[in-house]
């Protein structure tokens, strides 16, 4: 009884001694595709490739003091003072038996602040972007101002990995106006190539009739992940 207390022991040891070797070993991975000076803005994991690995992407952002720079056009609002306008980079790394490898990454994500707008609000929300869904990756940007526009676009993009790469195969554009209510979506299915238009106004939400129509999009090669502009946005 007493040896088999000591192998019980000893293999609950062994299971723990690897488990934090594994989770460090894990951590060291992923540090060694983040540059010096940058950070990790957000992180989430899941399988993305279906062989059962928990993958990993990444939001990093540089953190660069030379680019906090003062805001020209406001200097009323001490939280509009200083603008950030460090690089970001987004990271998607599949997970092996024992590492992580990069994928695919794409250096186009909208900064924290934009000089030429410097009322625009973060548009990346680090609580809803990245996600992973049903083996897909979303990628969510929100563009709203504090100042000189009462208009909210809400960008989501959809990409799946179809070997050897992260294909879009969905774009949706919701525009809210917040003094009108009036609001559109714009839904682009880049597998069937259709694209559905939904538009609401105050009238017919009182009529529960938003108007809603079709039009097909121009067969085209998927774009890639690397392809993608997120700065530039859709109105």
């Amino acid at each position: 009884m007493k040896n088999n207390n000591l192998l019980l022991l000893f293999f609950t040891l062994t299971v723990c001694s690897s488990l934090v070797w594994a989770e460090t070993n894990t951590e060291a991975d992923v540090q060694a595709f983040i540059p010096k000076d940058w950070k990790i803005l957000s992180k989430v994991q899941g399988d993305l490739n279906g062989d059962q690995q928990a993958d990993m992407v990444l939001i990093i952002e540089n953190t660069d003091p030379i680019n906090i720079v003062k805001n020209k056009f406001n200097h009323k609002k001490p939280a509009n003072l200083l603008l950030n306008q460090n690089e970001r980079k987004l990271l998607v790394l599949f997970k092996d038996a024992q590492t992580y490898r990069l994928i695919a990454s794409n250096s186009s994500l909208p900064r924290e602040s934009n000089n030429e707008r410097p009322c625009l609000i973060d548009p990346l929300i680090v609580d809803n972007s990245p996600i992973i869904q049903n083996g897909q990756l979303k990628i969510t940007l929100n563009y709203s101002f504090r100042c000189d526009s009462w208009e909210v676009f809400n960008n989501i993009y959809t990409f799946r990995y179809q070997n050897p790469s992260f294909d879009l195969i969905g774009y949706d554009l919701h525009y809210f106006d917040i003094p009108s209510g009036d609001s559109r979506t714009e839904s682009t299915n880049f597998l069937t190539g259709k694209i559905k238009n939904v538009t609401s106004t105050q009238e017919l939400d009182r009529k529960n009739t938003p108007k809603i129509s079709w039009s097909k999009l121009k067969k085209v090669p998927l774009p890639k992940l690397e392809q993608i502009n997120f700065e530039r946005y859709v109105q």
